[in-house]
C-alpha cells in the first residue's frame, strides 16, 4: 500500500504543469473529444509506466541494495530539483487522421519518453518490491493530473497556482530522497 500511496502522490503533483498536462490541454482544445483522449492517456500510461516499472525491477535485481538505495535516493532529490523547472510542449501534436485516441496514445506515450515521471516510475519501482502497485499507483497519478485537465481546460488551469504546487511537488521528492538516503544511512550502523 506504501507504494500505491506514494506513487499517486508524488506523479499526481509533479504532473502539475509537466508537459504531458499541457498535452491534454491541447488535445482537449483541438480535438474536443473527452473520452477518447482520456482512453489513449490511459492506455498510452499504462504502456510506458509499465515499461519503466519493468526497468526499475531489473536495476533492483542487478544492482546491490547499497548502491541501488544511494541511486534512487540522490534520483528522487534530482526529481524535486527538476519539478521546479516549468515544463514547456516541444511542439503541437500531430493529430492523427485514425482519429482521437490514436493521437492522444501516440503522443502521450512519446511525451512520457524521458518525463520526470517516467524517471521517477523507474526509481519508484526500484525502491519498492511492488511492481503492480507502482505502475498502478503512478498511471492512477497521472490521470488525476491529467484528466481534470481535459475536461476543465485551460483556462481554469490559470487559477491553480503553479509556483506553490512545484515547490510542494519538489519537497515531496526531497523528502522522499532524503528518506530514502537515511534509510541507507541508518542501515550501515
Amino acid at each position: 500500500m506504501e507504494a500505491f500511496l506514494t506513487s499517486i502522490g508524488l506523479v499526481a503533483v509533479a504532473e502539475m504543469g509537466d508537459k504531458t498536462q499541457l498535452l491534454s490541454f491541447v488535445l482537449a482544445a483541438r480535438l474536443r473529444k473527452p473520452w477518447p483522449i482520456i482512453t489513449g492517456i490511459l492506455l498510452a500510461t499504462l504502456a510506458n509506466h509499465a515499461l519503466a516499472g519493468w526497468t526499475g525491477k531489473l536495476l533492483a535485481e542487478w544492482l546491490p541494495h547499497s548502491v541501488l538505495v544511494w541511486m534512487v535516493g540522490i534520483s528522487f532529490i534530482g526529481f524535486g530539483l527538476w519539478v521546479l523547472h516549468p515544463d514547456s510542449l516541444d511542439h503541437e501534436p500531430r493529430i492523427h487522421r485514425w482519429g482521437a485516441f490514436v493521437t492522444a496514445f501516440v503522443a502521450f506515450f512519446v511525451a512520457e519518453m524521458g518525463d520526470k515521471t517516467q524517471f521517477a516510475t523507474i526509481a519508484l519501482a526500484a525502491r519498492f518490491d511492488a511492481l503492480a502497485a507502482v505502475v498502478t499507483g503512478t498511471t492512477v497519478g497521472m490521470m488525476i493530473a491529467n484528466v481534470p485537465a481535459v475536461w476543465i481546460g485551460e483556462k481554469f488551469a490559470a487559477r491553480i497556482p503553479m509556483n506553490a504546487v512545484r515547490l510542494f511537488a519538489a519537497t515531496l521528492f526531497l523528502l522522499v530522497g532524503i528518506i530514502t538516503l537515511w534509510s541507507a544511512l541508518t542501515s550501515v550502523e
